[in-house]
């Protein structure tokens, strides 16, 4: 008899096989029961709000019904907006969204390394950076119109500061935590500082740095928009200032559907990266809990 089988004269082969068939029929159900509920959820919150739409238990004028919401942004697909077509209002507002994101990520990445190394140019720009981080950066938006006018320079411009100081602050703290036994062993082993740099130091941030992105595209998406209704030409930030002055309630939520779908989507692919560039990462308690 085989100790280390499941059953007499079962292979052990045989009886780890069917504990992975089990762990993924497990998985399996549970992503089911996970996706039923999610969708419960949304039925419940719109079917709730149609009806208390409907019987007069909330005030469509001011917070919409959904079949309104759906409605406008049937109308905005198949006519367009007062700007010109719905996909159009889409791209200009990426292209800002897109464009900050790159620039705030690329300069939060340097700054963030650097100052992360250096820490004597860390305390010197350090009570800077602090002090520019306390200003609300909604409030520089105004500043960029005056300076950079209502194009998209403006709207870009707002949201690199958005997007800038969460992925500096995630950069050099991970610079910071990285392993200094590792950093010893590669001076021993003749690294330069452009490899330590380049090899150890980034590859060892790169889970604060990728952390950093889910939030900061959010931030960018809302320095775009909040552009946008201060002053802009197109864009959903300007749909949506155009359906508050109007007392548009289905059209701010319209407005709001889109953008969270963009948000969504960028997600889905900032995830996709963080798999990719993170695969050797040992899987966690929030993995296979969540």
């Amino acid at each position: 008899m085989n100790v280390l089988s499941k059953k007499a004269g079962e292979p052990l082969a045989t009886s780890e096989s069917k504990a992975v068939l089990l762990n993924r029929a497990d998985a399996r159900r549970r992503r089911v029961l996970i996706y039923t509920l999610r969708v419960l959820l949304l039925v419940v919150i719109l079917g709730g709000w149609e009806l208390g739409t409907r019987y007069g238990v909330i005030d469509s004028f001011f917070w919409g019904q959904p079949s309104g919401i759906w409605a406008q942004i049937v109308t905005w697909v198949t006519q367009g907006t007062a700007q010109g077509p719905l996909w159009e209002q889409i791209a200009v507002t990426l292209e800002e969204t897109v464009l900050g994101f790159l620039i705030g990520v690329v300069l939060g990445i340097v700054f963030g390394v650097v100052l992360g190394r250096n820490r004597f140019l860390a305390d010197i720009l350090g009570p800077y950076i602090k002090a520019l981080n306390a200003i609300p950066r909604v409030v520089l938006g105004p500043l960029f119109i005056i300076g950079l006018g209502f194009e998209m320079p403006s709207k870009v411009a707002l949201a690199v500061v958005m997007v800038f100081f969460i992925v500096f602050f995630n950069a050099f703290q991970g610079v910071r935590e990285v392993d200094r036994n590792l950093l010893a062993n590669a001076r021993i082993l003749g690294a330069s500082q452009r490899h330590m740099t380049t090899q150890v130091i980034l590859p060892s941030a790169l889970s604060w740095i990728i952390a950093s992105l889910h939030t900061s595209f959010s931030f960018a998406l809302v320095g775009a928009v909040v552009g946008e209704f201060l002053g802009a030409i197109q864009g959903i930030g300007l749909m949506v200032q155009i359906a508050k002055n109007t007392f548009n309630a289905n059209g701010v939520f319209a407005a709001m559907v889109i953008l969270a779908i963009i948000a969504l989507l960028m997600e889905f692919l900032i995830t996709a990266l963080e798999r990719r560039l993170l695969h050797w990462r040992p899987t966690t308690v929030s993995d296979v809990t969540l």
